[in-house]
């Protein structure tokens, strides 16, 4: 897939925000722990992804109440949904000069669609852009990332586009507000992701 920026400057993609807030303390020194033994930028993303995909649950999965807004919250209450996970990951990666994104699919469910978010990376010596998954793997859907094989894909979910599936292109460096609105709006995370997900961007 063809991908586009949603902003020009690769600075957009480092910088520190509210929603991705990688100068937070809690973020800073977690970033200096999980990474004290990589030794280049894929063993950093390896191993920040993996953090995220397999020791902050998605609070779907954990039956959470709670509802956590930004990359130093989930990582500070231990969980977050799929938008702010992709919040956490893109502020550890932030942190280390590499430039990191968000990106976001349209899946069906049973009676609906919904808005699913993930990641692209920028790996430099490749000059692209790879997407990853940490939201957590389920039954049957694992994604991983690679660092033999940076550029092979393999994500939780792939789209089809029979059912209104939709892999959209943009790579945001700030998370849309369709994304962020529902959860600054609600305070019952179990609603949100029952009735109240988004079904477009």
């Amino acid at each position: 897939m063809k991908y586009q920026l949603e902003q020009d400057e690769m600075q957009a993609y480092l910088a520190s925000s509210h929603y991705v807030d990688w100068q937070n303390p809690l973020i800073i020194q977690k970033a200096e722990a999980l990474f004290a033994h990589c030794s280049n930028d894929l063993e950093k993303i390896r191993k920040a992804f993996l953090f995220v995909r397999d020791e902050i649950p998605h609070s779907g999965d954990i039956n959470s109440h709670k509802i956590t807004h930004t990359a130093s919250e989930a990582l500070a209450e231990g969980e977050g949904v799929c938008y702010v996970k992709s919040l956490l990951l893109a502020a550890l990666l932030r942190s280390q000069g590499i430039a990191t994104g968000m990106c976001y699919q349209r899946l069906a469910r049973a009676n609906d669609h919904i808005i699913h978010g993930l990641n692209a990376v920028y790996l430099p010596e490749l000059q692209k852009w790879v997407r990853l998954d940490a939201r957590g793997n389920l039954p049957g859907k694992a994604a991983e990332f690679y660092v033999e094989e940076p550029d092979r894909e393999q994500l939780v979910f792939a789209v089809r586009s029979e059912l209104d599936e939709v892999d959209y292109p943009t790579i945001y460096a700030e998370p849309p507000l369709a994304t962020t609105k529902v959860l600054e709006e609600n305070e019952d995370c179990a609603e949100v992701l029952k009735n109240k997900l988004p079904e477009r961007l």
